[in-house]
């Protein structure tokens, strides 16, 4: 495993890395590598990686404060939020920073150098997508294969990869940029389900970081104004580009408006004039789409089978001041006493719509992950049939951009099941989202919709959502 020809000569002349293997140990209760500022960050990093792709582990629950990953635990904020950007840039940006490094090499790395590869990983995508000095992540990456007794035979390797990267990191951009920056198997999925030219848009949406959107409770250009927000075509509030902390804006405290996507405030709209109609919320927390289906006047229940989500639950509908009756269970233990009027399911999903918040998705999630949870997805809209009266909606939506969880889903039911008939969603009904709605008027928004403009940046979560109607 060598570098290729043409960089070989370069190579000389820089400086050999240093040896860290005879270092003395730290005092206890300190940490070890707080001699070398920064490279607790990319040690954290490198572990959080390696169990993201390599074991499928969820960022999220290793990135929590309380409970996360220990090397992410002891980091300052400020480290812990570099340590966020380094891999939320290594994560969305993966297949193209892997065909980088590979083309550099003459022959590919050891396929059991798991270890080394999250090292030039998580250093290439400081040099190639984060403003970080490259000298910095070149200097910690070879100070992380020295330390490492697996990697310390390749520091010369890893210097001589990452500030090759940063001499041609133009060149390698501009050729990077011709592929997915999806895994393979992901990019397969969207070239089926919506052709090869939209499924590279949508690729390339989530490499942009989601925007904050806003539902108001009420006086949607009032608070536009007030919070210099962009009025969406779903209703939403968009803000301009925010650094601050969300309880921090104007209307938090006294529960004008709570956080959630565009794409995700269009399910509950879908119903119509719901006031004084009683309508289950199945899947309610953390409570988005049961404050809207209770702003808008619903008689709500919302059931949530998490004791955690649904104290969260019970937290967001209070700071609301919303009224809603509150239901801890099963939601196919739920059986109401008189059939209801509508019944919202926004089922658990693969959740690869929401790539742009949550890009470890690709790479925790594969086809077998989908195959399962539409199963569970079907079984639970059967069940939602039968919580409302002849006559009552239902609509069903998630968070996924694979048809088996949505289209193919709901042509099934409606094939098999004469007791539900799908009502088509009107284009007309939703200007500047026409594009969304398909030919068996279904919507399908994907994060390529929504284009940037007026400062503000574009783009929503990929979401299906359909209305049926039981007969």
């Amino acid at each position: 495993m060598v570098l290729k020809a043409d960089d070989k000569k370069n190579n000389n002349n820089r400086p050999k890395p240093s040896r860290q293997a005879d270092r003395p140990q730290s005092a206890p209760g300190t940490s070890p590598f707080a001699e070398k500022p920064g490279l607790d960050v990319r040690l954290a990093a490198a572990k959080i990686l390696a169990a993201v792709v390599d074991k499928r582990t969820p960022l999220d629950g290793m990135l929590d404060a309380g409970h996360g990953n220990p090397a992410y635990k002891v980091l300052s904020d400020a480290d812990r939020a570099l340590t966020r950007a380094i891999l939320n840039a290594t994560l969305r940006h993966m297949p193209r920073i892997e065909a980088a490094i590979a083309s550099l090499l003459d022959t590919p790395l050891p396929a059991g150098a798991r270890a080394l590869q999250h090292v030039l990983l998580i250093g290439a995508a400081q040099i190639l997508y984060l403003d970080i000095p490259a000298h910095a992540a070149v200097d910690l990456a070879v100070e992380q294969a020295n330390r490492d007794p697996r990697n310390r035979r390749f520091a010369k390797l890893v210097n001589a990869i990452l500030r090759r990267l940063e001499r041609e990191r133009d060149v390698i951009l501009e050729q990077s940029s011709k592929i997915s920056p999806v895994p393979d198997w992901y990019r397969k999925r969207l070239d089926k389900a919506y052709g090869a030219d939209d499924a590279f848009k949508i690729a390339e949406a989530q490499l942009t970081p989601a925007p904050i959107d806003l539902t108001v409770k009420a006086d949607r250009e009032v608070w536009a104004e007030r919070l210099k927000a962009k009025i969406l075509p779903t209703g939403s509030l968009r803000l301009a580009a925010f650094d601050g902390k969300i309880p921090s804006l104007d209307g938090f405290d006294e529960g004008a408006w709570w956080v959630q996507d565009a794409a995700a405030a269009i399910p509950a709209q879908l119903f119509g004039d719901i006031a004084g109609k009683r309508i289950a919320d199945l899947c309610a927390a953390p409570g988005g789409k049961t404050a809207q289906l209770a702003a808008m006047g619903a008689k709500v229940v919302a059931i949530e089978q998490s004791a955690n989500r649904t104290v969260r639950l019970r937290e967001n509908l209070a700071r609301l001041d919303l009224d809603v009756e509150i239901l801890e269970t099963d939601l196919f233990d739920y059986r109401p006493e008189e059939l209801l009027d509508g019944v919202l399911l926004d089922a658990p999903c693969s959740s690869t719509g929401t790539t742009r918040r949550h890009p470890d998705v690709l790479w925790t999630k594969g086809i077998s992950d989908i195959e399962k949870l539409a199963g569970l997805q079907a079984r639970m809209l059967r069940h939602a049939v039968t919580l409302v009266r002849p006559g009552g909606l239902i609509v069903f939506s998630n968070c996924s951009l694979d048809p088996l969880e949505g289209e193919e889903l709901v042509a099934r039911l409606v094939a098999e099941d004469p007791s539900v008939e799908r009502v088509s969603i009107r284009s007309g009904d939703w200007p500047g989202l026409e594009q969304a709605i398909n030919a068996a008027g279904e919507f399908r928004t994907t994060p390529a919709m929504l284009p940037p403009g007026d400062g503000y940046a574009g783009g929503m979560d990929g979401f299906f959502a359909c209305v049926l109607r039981r007969r």
